[in-house]
């Protein structure tokens, strides 16, 4: 569904949206909170201060009136959203929002149709696209000319690094902002702001008499559980009042006729229970818990990295996620000690795409256990770790004469390709010679450990290498 925000309303954007469906507007207290204290001004808008602030980068491309096309890449509750109609606001654009779950190329079209339509008559328009990592290739070309030509300025949201779900040609004409995580000054002063200005909770807080809405404690739970998230939270206050009290979106007179409506911390807990939000989190979203699956998979705990998948997939993290995260471990913490495991995790990726939620679940469940329960060896790493290593401090070491290739007759009177051996023509395709530059000629930088299959190559490189036998 298209969501459009002309920039002749003086409403908000949902007051727009309903007025334009041709149906009755709803009131305020059946509009969602997190929807109803959206910011309408940047003096409103909390956190990003790197963005948004005084000195921010935003404020002062808004300030310069050279806006481009851009992606808003952090995690959710952040205020991609908000930032996106801001912005529009701002520049007086006609603005269109979409979700890429649900669009496909023809409503883009459409889009762009109207867009080059009022690019005509001197009006901007706004394409801001919901979750755009989830586009797929088609989609995301279908937007290059448009953003090329400017006939539309493209805002994308995504939660995933634009650099693997964004294609590069889109990249190479958008700028890329990066949201932080809310912390905890911010998250309250969000949660201290709704409870003061929004309409529906101002009439619930006259009712609790002089007991604030929110017990103490119970402020400080929910902003604790909320991860970082300031829709979360909000949505995680709806369901506190539901719970403290009478539905008060129905008939706020009924309130605080008996016992004055008070949060409290238990209720608090109940509500992100009620909601599902399972995260274990301290303000760090999923950070410390995707950090705690890696490592319990580096340190061979099947059990332990199962539950915390458990929790990360509960919890609604992104299963393309884990899974690139699985690609990486098994190369950086098993390695050859068993080769396999990195083709078993990029068929996991592969067949977590194809098939989704919720049976990629049990994809990701059969990768996690045999990762975890697999030898580990984090040599390949190592290794190129310290080449990369040897490689800035001594960029430019000549490459042995004899390794060159010689396709010129000068190159060959130079020396090129001169005394190469090849290893083929030697018994056991194996002949001993010089590969390293003279300066680092003995150099060991893969140093394979007699962990699973990796002890095979250890016992093989030491038996024809004389600088592995020392």
């Amino acid at each position: 569904m298209v969501k459009k925000l002309s920039k002749s309303s003086q409403s908000s954007p949902d007051e727009a949206r309903f007025a334009s469906s041709g149906l009755f507007s709803p009131p305020k207290s059946a509009i969602p909170l997190a929807e109803r204290i959206r910011p309408q001004r940047f003096e409103d808008f909390v956190g990003q201060e790197h963005l948004v602030g005084e000195n921010g980068t935003l404020r002062k491309m808004l300030d310069s009136g050279n806006v481009r096309s851009m992606i808003l890449w952090g995690p959710p509750g952040t205020g991609k959203t908000t930032l996106a109609r801001l912005i529009a606001g701002r520049l007086q654009a006609d603005f269109f929002q979409i979700n890429a779950v649900s669009s496909g190329v023809q409503e883009l079209r459409e889009i762009i149709s109207t867009a080059e339509k009022s690019l005509e008559i001197g009006r901007r328009t706004i394409l801001f696209i919901d979750e755009i990592h989830r586009f797929n290739k088609a989609q995301q070309d279908a937007l290059l000319e448009s953003v090329e030509n400017g006939s539309i300025i493209l805002i994308g949201a995504t939660t995933e690094n634009p650099s693997f779900e964004v294609i590069s040609p889109l990249l190479s004409r958008s700028q890329v902002y990066v949201l932080d995580i809310l912390g905890e000054t911010e998250l309250r002063k969000i949660l201290r702001q709704t409870i003061e200005q929004d309409e529906p909770l101002k009439k619930v807080r006259e009712q609790a008499g002089d007991k604030p809405l929110l017990a103490p404690d119970a402020e400080e739970e929910m902003v604790r559980l909320s991860g970082g998230d300031a829709r979360v939270m909000l949505n995680a206050l709806e369901v506190s009042l539901d719970l403290a009290g009478p539905d008060f979106r129905r008939d706020p007179a009924t309130l605080g006729k008996k016992t004055p409506v008070q949060i409290s911390r238990d209720i608090v807990r109940e509500a992100y229970q009620i909601r599902h939000y399972k995260y274990d989190r301290t303000g760090e979203e999923h950070y410390n818990t995707i950090s705690a699956f890696i490592k319990s998979i580096r340190g061979s705990d099947p059990d332990a990295a199962v539950y915390y998948l458990a929790r990360m997939l509960e919890a609604g993290e992104d299963p393309k996620f884990i899974a690139r995260r699985l690609i990486i471990l098994a190369s950086e913490d098993i390695g050859n000690a068993e080769p396999y495991a990195l083709t078993l995790a990029t068929a996991c990726f592969t067949a977590v795409d194809y098939v989704g939620m919720p049976e990629a679940r049990i994809i990701l469940a059969q990768t996690t256990t045999y990762l975890a329960s697999c030898p580990k060896s984090n040599a390949a790493y190592m290794s190129i770790e310290k080449a990369a290593a040897d490689v800035r401090e001594k960029p430019y070491l000549p490459v042995p004469l004899h390794l060159r290739n010689a396709p010129t007759k000068l190159m060959e009177q130079l020396g090129y390709h001169k005394d190469y051996k090849y290893a083929h023509s030697f018994q056991n395709h194996f002949v001993e010679q010089q590969y390293l530059p003279d300066e680092i000629k003995d150099r060991i930088y893969y140093e394979p450990t007699e962990i699973g299959r990796e002890s095979a190559l250890k016992k093989y490189l030491e038996s024809i290498w004389k600088k592995r036998k020392k």
